[in-house]
């Protein structure tokens, strides 16, 4: 029998402890480089996953009514369905409202989730359920999107000379193995190329696109009338609904502008998007219509068969960078998700690695980094293609559309006050849209989309096992609190004999005597000079000022409390926000001083059913836990641990 895992004290169970009251919102934090420079930014990783969509969204949302041939008629109504999903919802439904939904500058699902329960006032299980769910489905399409989109580009090869298509898959294998070997040691020193280079990709998609206008059939125009989209739908009934999942590819990644938010800001965003991404976008599409009109045949490739076989290799070399680039966007996002899912409690402390001195947000977790690689390579090895990938891409992407959009409702009614007849005039329509598009996606399920809704279901189900794992903990810890207060004042009637030297006590109880104190006055039968009772803080806000980093709080001459607050995109730094205590009236010497950690072995108690599923399931996460000495960046000589015994 394997044994049990030592995981973190009840008062360490969670990392850290969700800090509370909530504060106000604040405004965004005003980007610091340039706006011209944030742009650029933006276009390489923002926009780099939708960018890469036309390299299969307009192949797969043609080939269902294409067995019979293709008229005219049913390209148009395609190519209306592609524009008017853009137009609602990324310019809408993102660029125009959901940027506005920003924690103090910060955006994605779980953003998001503080914000909603900061209007509430109040913790919703129900609410819970949907940040877990869309942070899970978020994991899930991290897994499908580099590998469609590197296979799709490698594919082009093909087109340059047929003898390469052997070497399609070793290529995109090699590839993705050698973009995620690479994290560990940061991309800083080449991300600088990602903002050009992808603009260059979307100019040239421009391009290609306007050429082939030029040449075909300029009356693929006709296409930004809606009206051709709903006759398409009266007209094809059932096939429509199956055209329909296709259609959704042309907007994966749109989630990216609001997760994205952080990093370049509003302004940059939507300039990108409304001066280069969107125009590039559309014109592609239409040029592939034309193409397609013009000579049905080409429907097996539309994208490279925009452009004439001398500029090919160029195009092939520049899609093969344009996707890596995004591949490295999603797998980012995967870093920074995992961390604030880490920082509220949802998943236990993974080691997170800093890859660059001068970007915070330059962060590497190695469990999240080889669980990705394992999948990724996985899906590339299993559907072999990227019309085969297709299938089970945009299921976990839609669910993840809606839990946004549900969301949004409830903070636009608790946190801008909008009245609720209001919010679902202006919600229902999206709900309805990405409903079509949940429901069409379905569709895929037994062609490989039940694969991400797995892996879905899988992390949903982790997240939640910790969750409930953290707060029975915490109820049990409680239910044995000492208050800190009167044994504080006790212990200077004690007959323990007093050390020479500060001891730091980690602890999620302000009021609380931690349990490693006890045990350490049980065990070795001493109590330092001067004991401080350390609480570690995750505020529901993206980054805490420096200036309110610490709060120092003297019980009597030998006991104190500490308070040390960070934002749940902070990684928690104990050391250096130390320095920031001493200002606040803390007087200790680092090589004089120890830290106290508690740690329980925790066992499951004998109960049946689901929950002993998620008491073992909580107790198997509790061992990829990172140190705690590491997390909190103590200083490693100066840990002390003690350990007992918990059931849950």
């Amino acid at each position: 029998m394997v044994p049990s895992p030592e995981v973190p004290e009840a008062a360490e169970l969670s990392a850290i402890r969700q800090a509370g009251p909530d504060p106000e919102p604040a405004e965004p934090h005003a980007p610091t480089r340039g706006l011209a420079a944030l742009t650029v930014g933006a276009i390489g990783v923002v926009y780099g996953d939708i960018g890469t969509s036309p390299l299969y969204a307009m192949r797969e949302a043609l080939r269902p009514v294409a067995h019979d041939g293709l008229s005219s008629v049913e390209v148009l109504g395609v190519i209306s369905l592609l524009i008017w999903s853009l137009t609602l919802i990324v310019t809408v439904k993102y660029v125009l409202i959901l940027l506005r939904a920003d924690n103090r500058g910060e955006g994605g699902i779980l953003a998001l989730y503080t914000l909603t329960r900061l209007a509430i006032g109040k913790r919703s299980l129900p609410v819970l359920g949907l940040a877990i769910i869309g942070a899970a489905l978020f994991f899930g399409d991290a897994l499908i999107t580099p590998a469609i989109s590197v296979l799709s580009a490698v594919e082009g090869m093909k087109l340059v000379e047929p003898r390469f298509e052997e070497f399609v898959l070793p290529i995109t294998l090699a590839i993705l193995f050698g973009l995620f070997l690479v994290q560990r040691h940061g991309t800083h020193a080449i991300s600088s190329l990602f903002g050009p280079i992808t603009a260059l990709w979307f100019l040239s998609m421009a391009a290609a696109g306007l050429y082939q206008l030029w040449h075909a059939d300029m009356g693929v125009l006709v296409a930004f009338n809606p009206v051709y989209a709903f006759e398409f739908f009266v007209d094809h009934g059932t096939i429509a609904f199956i055209v329909l999942g296709a259609v959704f590819l042309c907007v994966t990644g749109a989630e990216a502008l609001y997760a994205d938010l952080g990093h370049f800001g509003r302004r940059p965003i939507r300039l990108a998007w409304f001066i280069l991404v969107m125009p590039a976008l559309i014109l592609n599409y239409l040029g592939q219509g034309a193409l397609v009109m013009s000579d049905p045949s080409t429907i097996e490739n539309p994208f490279f068969l925009l452009v004439s076989p001398s500029v090919l290799p160029f195009l092939v070399i520049l899609a093969t960078l344009a996707t890596v680039i995004a591949s490295q966007a999603v797998i980012t996002g995967a870093y920074s998700m995992a961390r604030s899912a880490i920082q509220l409690g949802l998943l236990p402390r993974l080691s997170i690695v800093h890859t660059s001195e001068a970007a915070s947000g330059q962060i590497y977790i190695p469990a999240v980094n080889w669980l990705l690689l394992f999948g990724v390579l996985s899906f590339v090895a299993a559907f072999q293609s990227s019309e085969n990938l297709a299938a089970a891409y945009g299921i976990a992407v839609t669910g993840a559309m809606i839990v946004d959009t549900v969301l949004l409702m409830i903070y636009a009614n608790r946190g801008w006050r909008m009245p609720l007849i209001a919010v679902i005039a202006v919600a229902l329509p999206f709900l309805a849209l990405e409903g079509s598009f949940l429901l069409s996606n379905l569709l895929k399920v037994p062609d490989g989309g039940y694969i991400p809704l797995m892996f879905g279901m899988l992390f949903s189900l982790l997240m939640f096992s910790w969750w409930r794992g953290v707060q029975l903990a915490f109820a049990r810890a409680h239910k044995e609190m000492v208050s800190l207060d009167s044994f504080a004042g006790s212990m200077l009637k004690s007959s323990a004999h007093v050390v020479p030297g500060t001891a730091f006590f980690l602890t999620s109880d302000p009021q609380a005597v931690p349990p490693a104190l006890l045990h350490n006055l049980k065990h070795n039968r001493v109590l330092h000079e001067k004991n401080v009772v350390l609480t570690v803080d995750v505020e529901r806000v993206p980054v805490v000022p420096e200036e309110e980093r610490a709060e120092y709080e003297p019980i009597n001459e030998r006991f104190a409390r500490l308070r040390l607050r960070f934002g749940f995109m902070e990684t928690p730094n104990v050391s250096k926000a130390l320095g920031r205590a001493r200002r606040e009236g803390l007087k200790f010497d680092v090589m004089n001083s120890s830290f106290f950690l508690g740690r329980r072995k925790v066992v499951p108690g004998a109960r049946i059913g689901l929950p002993l599923l998620l008491d073992k399931l909580f107790i198997a996460l509790g061992r990829f836990a990172a140190d705690p000495s590491d997390f909190y960046h103590l200083p490693r000589d100066r840990v002390v641990e003690l350990g007992s015994r918990m059931t849950v």
